[in-house]
């Protein structure tokens, strides 16, 4: 087990392009798409069904860079990004002996 960032992502489908390229710029390869996602922000705006949510998984120190590169996207296209702690727990396979 060890320590990562979550990183989630929701923006319109249109800056996906963007948004991947920019998680591949900082270094984070291995991503999540869901998409036609909608729902309702806090303040009452509903989104349409051409969103998508991105779910990322990076190490701690990959972090600021992936923001650095992300939040000016959001900022000029609209969306959100989340960011929160997590623990990646890798499975083992065990190999029976014959």
């Amino acid at each position: 087990m060890h320590s990562v960032k979550r990183i989630e992502i929701i923006a319109n489908a249109v800056e996906l392009a963007k948004i991947l390229d920019g998680l591949d710029k900082a270094g984070v390869h291995g991503h999540t798409i869901i998409r036609n996602v909608a729902g309702r922000s806090p303040h009452g705006e509903t989104t349409e069904l051409d969103n998508v949510y991105i779910i990322a998984f990076c190490l701690p120190d990959q972090a600021k860079p992936v923001l650095e590169i992300i939040r000016p996207i959001l900022n000029k296209f609209g969306g959100t990004c989340y960011l929160s702690d997590a623990i990646e727990i890798r499975s083992v396979r065990c190999v029976a002996s014959l």
